[in-house]
């Protein structure tokens, strides 16, 4: 499918902030793929239909979840995380997007999840930082993004975890799980700690 009628669609089913929102993140996205070797193509792709099912019901993002995705867990976690998982499934049956990369990078982008691939990080790292965003603490994110990748998703992940502990909300597993992760690339890249 071209990525005109695709991008018709999507600004269809946003509201007009988030549509805006939303160009941000594949503004940025294309520029951090450039930076970091990863496909701008597929990350605009992604990026596009990263929020694709936000603003749909909890039941139609439940139904898509249970008929098309394999993991479902997402399900016994906050709403929020929904959308991801919703999106990637009907990118893939609307839209019949079949690029693994491109689906994980929609599916991951606000759970994070080990052994994230750049594209992944670049589709999760935009949505933190895209210029539109402003949030108490979104400078610090931004920051951390020119050290690079794993270093501003770390920063960006930290963020989420205090405000679920502080709001008294569930925390994922998987995004303690992919913070880990990113620490210890990081590590690893850069021989020590942050």
């Amino acid at each position: 499918m071209k990525i005109e009628l695709i991008r018709r669609e999507v600004e269809k089913e946003l509201p007009r902030k988030r549509w805006v929102h939303t160009m941000g993140v594949v503004q940025s996205a294309m520029q951090l793929a450039r930076q970091h070797g990863a496909d701008s193509e597929k990350a605009e792709l992604a990026a596009l239909l990263h929020d694709y099912a936000k603003y749909w019901t909890a039941d139609k993002m439940e139904t898509m979840i249970r008929k098309y995705e394999a993991d479902q867990d997402v399900l016994h976690y906050e709403i929020e995380l929904w959308h991801g998982p919703a999106a990637a499934a009907a990118a893939r049956i609307q839209f019949q997007i079949t690029d693994s990369a491109v689906l994980d990078a929609i599916r991951y982008h606000t759970s994070g999840r080990v052994g994230m691939s750049t594209l992944e990080k670049v589709v999760c790292l935009a949505d933190y930082i895209e210029h539109n965003r402003d949030y108490d603490g979104v400078e610090h994110i931004r920051a951390c993004a020119e050290q690079g990748l794993e270093c501003g998703l770390i920063a960006g992940l930290d963020q989420t975890l205090t405000f679920l502990i502080r709001k008294g909300k569930k925390v994922f597993p998987q995004t303690i799980l992919a913070r880990n992760f990113l620490i210890d690339e990081w590590k690893a890249r850069n021989g020590g700690s942050l």
